[in-house]
This record gives C-alpha cells, sequence and structure tokens, in this order.
C-alpha cells in the first residue's frame, strides 16, 4: 500500500455518507470515519518509511569511500551499529546532496592548486564531514570552512576534526553574514544545506563576494517575504494578490517567490543555475536545491526580468536589498 492506494480508499470512503443515510447513520458520523481511515492510512505508510537499516544493510546506504566509523563519530550509526531512522533520513539528505554536487566539486578540484571550500550556517558540519572524507583528504591543500554561529557546535565540530585527523576543515564562530572577515578573499564553492530564512540570502552573498565559480543551497524557514506580502498585499496590481489572499497561500507563495529571485539573481550575476529537487518529501520537506556555476560576469536579460518580478509583486528580499547598496 502506498500514497495513491491511500487516496483510492479515502476516494471510496467518500461515497459512504449516502449510502450509510440508507441505514440511519448520520452523514457527519460517516464523514469522521472517512478521515479517519484515511488518517490510519497515512500513518501506516510514514511509519513503513521511516525505517532503520542494521548490519549489511548499512552498508548498502553508504556511497563509495565512505565508513562507517565517520557514520559513528557523527553519532549517525547508534551504539548497536544501526542507523535508525532519522539518521537514516539525515544521511540519505546528505548523500544525495553529495551526489548532486560532485560534478561542480570534481571542477573545483582540478582547476584550483588550493580550493577553499565554505560551508554556510554547517549546524554540526555533517555535509563537511562527509564531503572532506569522499573528496579533500586526498587532495594535498583543499580547505573547507564550516560557518556557525552556535559556539558549542562550532567547539565540537573543532574536537571532532582532530580526532579524525581531518586537518584541513577550519571552524569559524560568525553568523554567516559576519564571516567574511575569517574567510580567504577567494572561495571557490559556497554550501548551505538548511539555512534558515534570510541565512541563505546571507549565504548567496557570500557566494557573490567572494567570487565563488559554484553555489549550491537548501533553502528553509522562509518567512521574510509572506511577511512583506502581509503587510504590503495591495502593492501588486490585481489579479496578483488573489495568490497570497489566504495566510497557507501566502506562507507557500512567499517561500516560491523567494527561491525565484534568488534564481534569478544569481543568474543576474553571471551564473548558469538549475533549481531541482533534493530527495524524496519522505525524507524532507524542505527540498528544494538551487545550484550555480558561474559562466559570465552578468546578464542583463535576466537584471530585467529580476527588476520587473520585483516591480510586480512590491516585495524586496534581503539578497536584493543587499545587492542594490
Amino acid at each position: 500500500m502506498d500514497l495513491d492506494a491511500a487516496r483510492k480508499r479515502a476516494s471510496l470512503e467518500a461515497e459512504r455518507p449516502h449510502l450509510l443515510g440508507r441505514h440511519g447513520r448520520e452523514p457527519r458520523r460517516a464523514h469522521r470515519e472517512q478521515h479517519r481511515a484515511l488518517l490510519y492510512d497515512i500513518l501506516w505508510y510514514v511509519a513503513r518509511t521511516m525505517r532503520q537499516a542494521k548490519g549489511e544493510q548499512v552498508r548498502h546506504e553508504l556511497l563509495p569511500g565512505q565508513s562507517v566509523d565517520l557514520l559513528r563519530e557523527l553519532h549517525l550509526v547508534g551504539r548497536d551499529g544501526a542507523l535508525h531512522a532519522d539518521s537514516l533520513r539525515k544521511l540519505k539528505q546528505v548523500n544525495h546532496l553529495v551526489q548532486l554536487l560532485e560534478p561542480a566539486l570534481r571542477d573545483v578540484l582540478e582547476r584550483h592548486p588550493e580550493p577553499v571550500l565554505v560551508d554556510a550556517g554547517a549546524g554540526n558540519a555533517y555535509l563537511g564531514f562527509v564531503l572532506y572524507e569522499l573528496f579533500l583528504r586526498e587532495h594535498p591543500s583543499a580547505l573547507i570552512y564550516s560557518v556557525e554561529s552556535r559556539a558549542d557546535l562550532v567547539e565540537r565540530g573543532r574536537e571532532r576534526a582532530a580526532r579524525l585527523g581531518f586537518t584541513r576543515m577550519r571552524f569559524v564562530h560568525a553568523p554567516i553574514g559576519e564571516s567574511p572577515k575569517d574567510l580567504p578573499e577567494r572561495v571557490h564553492m559556497v554550501l548551505a544545506l538548511h539555512a534558515c530564512d534570510t541565512a541563505t540570502d546571507d549565504a548567496l552573498l557570500l557566494a557573490l563576494r567572494h567570487d565563488a565559480d559554484h553555489v549550491a543551497a537548501v533553502p528553509c524557514c522562509q518567512a521574510e517575504v509572506a511577511a512583506q506580502l502581509k503587510e504590503n498585499r495591495h502593492a501588486a496590481p490585481q489579479p496578483w494578490p488573489l495568490l497570497w489572499g489566504h495566510p497557507i497561500h501566502r506562507r507557500e507563495m512567499g517561500a516560491h517567490l523567494t527561491n525565484v529571485i534568488r534564481a534569478l539573481a544569481l543568474q543576474s550575476q553571471g551564473y548558469q543555475v538549475t533549481v531541482t529537487e533534493l530527495t524524496g518529501w519522505e525524507h524532507s520537506l524542505k527540498n528544494e536545491l538551487i545550484l550555480g556555476r558561474r559562466v559570465h560576469r552578468e546578464h542583463r536579460g535576466a537584471r530585467a526580468e529580476l527588476e520587473k518580478l520585483l516591480q510586480t509583486t512590491g516585495v524586496q528580499p534581503k539578497l536584493i536589498r543587499e545587492l542594490s547598496r
């Protein structure tokens, strides 16, 4: 059984109110039973997907060159040697992202004798540690900087890197927007996995200001533009405001509009941009991946499109405000 089956069952259940009415049962009660049946099916499906991997199954989840020892150090593999549901979900996200990033990583490592990567809003630096083991460890001079605002996570990362002998990992304690003074002038690749709200904008600005060859961002918790749409709901001409008249539509439209603007902003700055899905929804609902590769200095067509979109919608995200300074 899967979600399609659950939906079919819901469709059949939808016919019950008038059928049950023949036997004197109230339509409202039948309606409640319909939703209860659908909820049970969905919960069963979610429980099935929240599986775990044990023993040899753990190795099947690894990328070539990836070690169980690193996953154990990152506390993704438990003391029982298993990848439990939440850890498995995190590993699938990171590993799928790594596979999508591999062409850009190979490009950076082959073209630059001293490549510099930045993991912006690194958190526990899972991504940085995985990249180091798979791609950077054998390179004689590659560096990766993990930028994080929480002091405890920065210290934990430093201690972990020391235990693992990952000598070319650097940990910067600072908000993303304040980190450039601690980074080299030239950065070749900037990564931002689930940097919340405008922190993704800070990561994109970091990439632009350090002339990064490649940028990859998986945005998270985007609230700024939704708030602007609420405050200035009639700034756009009709019928545009109908798209964000209700709170749920405003949240969804705000997130979508934010990422469209980010993609156009990168294009206008000379990046070739791809926007794609990171991984299946069962692993993460924060699922949009923005990939940028610099191919020229600017793109006037994209800049014109961006200006028209901003004028029409009346929004000014942080990325645009900072680029306008």
